[in-house]
């Protein structure tokens, strides 16, 4: 209980310094990124449970990682982390989830996701900010990646790449469990040195 207690107040601290920084008030951080004020009033002040869907639309609006709103500050000059000492950020229908590993520093971050799908279940996402790019290489079993309604087929060994400012699904196929590395490369935040 300690645990989430504290990762509701880093993402508090973290959501409200963002927009600051965005100089965007809550009424239009909450429409551009379509979260009621409400929500966002409650978050900023460390109450309620956002869904990774309004995680990813608020770092998106705000031009950062997801990462950068979930994540305390980076302690020393290497990080090693453990899949299974992330929590879920998504967990699907049928078992999957999906595990924010790290993102990188610097002004163009890259996150580094590990998901598990089971057959027939998907993820749908929204299109991101302009500029992201996904990368995603299945380790085990099969998956159809849907980019703006064409569905491509990707396998164990396979590694694909795409432009994410349109809609996109992760669905598992076949008849195991489907494993997949994905990076997500972040184009450098208003300001940053490009």
């Amino acid at each position: 209980m300690a645990e989430t207690e504290a990762a509701l107040r880093t993402l508090a601290h973290n959501v409200r310094a963002a927009r600051t920084r965005a100089g965007l008030s809550l009424d239009e951080l909450g429409r551009r990124a379509k979260v009621s004020k409400g929500a966002l009033v409650g978050l900023e002040k460390a109450q309620g449970n956002p869904n990774f869907a309004t995680l990813v639309r608020l770092a998106d609006t705000l031009g950062v990682s997801v990462s950068a709103l979930v994540e305390g500050p980076a302690e020393g000059r290497v990080r090693v982390v453990s899949a299974d000492a992330v929590m879920p950020l998504w967990a699907g229908e049928k078992g999957g989830e999906a595990r924010l590993v790290l993102t990188t520093s610097g002004p163009a971050p890259v996150e580094v996701w590990r998901w598990r799908l089971e057959p027939g279940e998907e993820y749908p996402s929204h299109p991101h900010q302009s500029g992201v790019v996904e990368t995603v290489s299945v380790t085990a079993g099969q998956m159809v990646l849907v980019v703006d309604g064409t569905e491509h087929a990707v396998e164990a060994g396979q590694t694909a790449t795409f432009d994410a400012d349109t809609p996109h699904t992760y669905r598992g196929s076949g008849s195991g469990t489907c494993r997949l590395l994905m990076t997500v490369h972040i184009p450098p935040g208003p300001g940053s040195p490009a």
